[in-house]
């Protein structure tokens, strides 16, 4: 599994000391307001042990993600196949961070270095990115990291309950010109 970093972050594999903080995102209220029910710890381990096997399957996936100065877990962050039954189909780039690590910058230094990964080793021609319509927060990193809403393609998510977490929309960005990729 590659690492990445960038000047605060280092997106690295899973480790077993990430299981407590990532089990205690998943079960806090504000990181799941745009995700759905809080997960259990068995929940949110099965999470992590899918993502690794993705991962190793794929050789691209999500990241555990730290501070390199601190060391500290701060979240995931990477790139991920679109789910079958998706009205649509790519690679997603994504982000999820713990709350203390708001309002930092981290997702979008994160978003960043995954997309030059997927366009710089994977060789997209396109990554796309996706969350609730209500997910204000997310849609500005996507825009800050270069993405562009497409709204013909805004979408009800098949895989969510009606409710408020349905409707969604859709962010894009081609790959750049030669040279242009800068993390």
């Amino acid at each position: 599994m590659p690492e990445l970093r960038t000047a605060r972050l280092l997106l690295r594999p899973w480790r077993e000391s990430d299981l407590e903080p990532w089990a205690a995102m998943m079960a806090d209220p504000e990181v799941r307001e745009h995700l759905g029910e809080l997960l259990t710890r068995e929940q949110s381990d099965a999470l992590v042990a899918r993502m690794r096997a993705e991962f190793d399957r794929r050789g691209f996936g999500w990241w555990a993600l730290e501070s390199r100065e601190s060391g500290e877990f701060l979240g995931r962050a990477g790139l991920d196949v679109v789910d079958e039954g998706m009205p649509f189909a790519g690679v997603d780039v994504g982000w999820r961070l713990a709350r203390a690590a708001w309002g930092h910058g981290y997702a979008t230094e994160a978003g960043l270095a995954c997309l030059a990964f997927g366009f710089e080793t994977l060789g997209l021609p396109e990554i796309i990115a996706t969350t609730t319509l209500a997910n204000v927060r997310s849609q500005a990193v996507m825009r800050r990291i270069g993405m562009a809403r497409d709204p013909a393609a805004d979408f009800e998510d098949p895989s969510v309950p009606e409710g408020p977490l349905r409707r969604c929309v859709l962010y894009r960005t081609p790959r750049p010109a030669a040279g242009m990729i800068a993390p």
